[in-house]
């Protein structure tokens, strides 16, 4: 997909989807919950059909209404109706995390696989933790599949014994029978997401459950959105900061409407295009109190050189000087690591992207794919175990961008895109895993969009 530079400053207003990392978690804690929820302005998109898709088969009444961003689920207060299943979840981390610890509660047999990407993104740290908890997961083999023998009984068991969890990736088979609770320890610097994933299906363990946390805690923001939606659905835990969790045994209360907040990780290529156009751009409908990390981003582009105004219920940023370099620890955000290696050519210094070596096990390797992209587009970059060096480009030039189906590739080169002529977004489809109308909304920045015929930012919702 080719996309046409923008010769003037920008003036344009947008509206981003639900978030997806609110939406699995308010989908998983519904689930959980006694009782029917409704959650407005909801994701629509790979990656969280594929974890209603779960769902379901699971046993859950789901009513998906896209038209109007609305999910209902009714919840069975920690029952698994299912006794075997298997489940397919695409690439989707999230849903891989999350379903792993929730299957724990079930009582029966589960088999949770991915595509060939998800086959290669390590889940050992939480299937060790699940573990020491009292559950029997592990990774599955050949001999995992029919789940059910032909009288309807479960499969015999043959179990190894587990000595290295470090290399254990999806498929992962799950023989429940509740779970027993107790002690347990994870990393924290690989995804917190298995410490979130803990923490949402700790209540309904048979026992307390405590967790601590061994290593430096990456994407702390993310474990604070966790307990943030926990609370919200009437679940309190007590906590030392994060190293050490308590959970006793609670249940959730449903919500009969729980709002979604627009994704800030969405909003915050919206927010980095005047960064490299020049002008304004408003994005509706989020705002700097998010529970969500990534609204920290503005905060990277003000050091930038941009300005950030809020209004009710929008976000403006202008970019009021010359684009700035920075040297910047973004291991709370590493989401926004892509939008910032976008924007770093056309600053007048260069920038250093620290402390996202974690962004090596996401969809794709995300700290090697942008600077194999960079240096094809003619930008000097050095590669770093934990991220990267990006220096001023005078000249970009004209290139095919290989995305590696990451939908964050396709999003953050589509800016510099803005700006460049000749650049060719590949497989420009992968969006569709947390933003399918990503192209329709990038088409509101340009002059020609700003007419009243153009898409309106309310129809863009998902």
């Amino acid at each position: 997909m080719f996309i046409s530079p923008i010769s003037r400053p920008l003036r344009a207003t947008v509206r981003v989807p639900g978030s997806k990392s609110l939406t699995n978690r308010a989908l998983l804690i519904a689930a959980l919950a006694e009782g029917t929820t409704v959650l407005e302005n909801a994701l629509f998109s790979d990656d969280s059909r594929y974890f209603a898709e779960a769902l379901t088969s699971l046993g859950f009444s789901i009513q998906s209404d896209p038209d109007n961003a609305r999910l209902t689920i009714t919840g069975l207060g920690g029952r698994i109706p299912a006794v075997s299943a298997q489940l397919f979840i695409g690439n989707a981390g999230t849903a891989a995390r999350f379903l792993t610890a929730f299957l724990t509660l079930g009582r029966g047999k589960y088999l949770l696989d991915g595509d060939a990407r998800m086959r290669q993104r390590p889940i050992g740290d939480l299937v060790a933790a699940l573990t020491q908890l009292g559950a029997k997961l592990g990774p599955a083999g050949a001999d995992d599949s029919p789940l059910i023998a032909e009288n309807g009984s479960l499969i015999t068991e043959r179990w190894l014994l587990i000595t290295d969890y470090s290399n254990i990736c999806p498929p992962v088979k799950i023989v429940a029978n509740g779970l027993p609770g107790g002690k347990t320890q994870i990393a924290g610097n690989i995804s917190s997401q298995f410490l979130s994933a803990l923490l949402m299906v700790a209540p309904y363990a048979q026992t307390p459950v405590e967790i601590e946390v061994t290593t430096e805690l990456n994407s702390k923001p993310y474990v604070d959105m966790t307990l943030s939606i926990m609370q919200d659905f009437g679940v309190r835990i007590e906590r030392d900061g994060y190293n050490h969790f308590r959970i006793p045994p609670a249940l959730y209360s449903p919500l009969s409407i729980y709002l979604i907040e627009s994704d800030a990780s969405a909003a915050s290529y919206f927010f980095a295009a005047p960064a490299i156009c020049g002008g304004t751009v408003t994005v509706q409908n989020i705002s700097r109190k998010s529970v969500q990390g990534d609204i920290a981003f503005l905060d990277v582009l003000k050091k930038m050189g941009c300005e950030v105004r809020e209004s009710e219920n929008a976000i403006s940023v202008t970019r009021t000087s010359e684009l700035r370099g920075i040297d910047l620890d973004m291991r709370d955000i590493p989401d926004t690591a892509q939008t910032l290696a976008a924007i770093a050519p056309f600053a007048s210094s260069p920038t250093r992207i620290r402390g996202i070596a974690s962004a090596r096990l996401k969809e794709t390797d995300r700290v090697h794919a942008v600077c194999v992209e960079l240096t094809r587009l003619g930008v000097h970059v050095e590669e770093h175990e934990d991220g990267m060096t990006i220096h001023p480009c005078e000249e970009i030039r004209p290139a095919t961008v290989q995305t590696y189906n990451d939908h964050r590739m396709a999003m953050a080169f589509s800016l510099i895109a803005l700006r460049v002529p000749g650049i060719d977004i590949e497989n420009p489809g992968c969006v569709s895993k947390t933003f399918p109308k990503f192209f329709e909304a990038l088409a509101l920045l340009s002059p020609t969009s700003l007419s009243p015929t153009s898409l309106s930012p309310t129809s863009l919702s998902p």
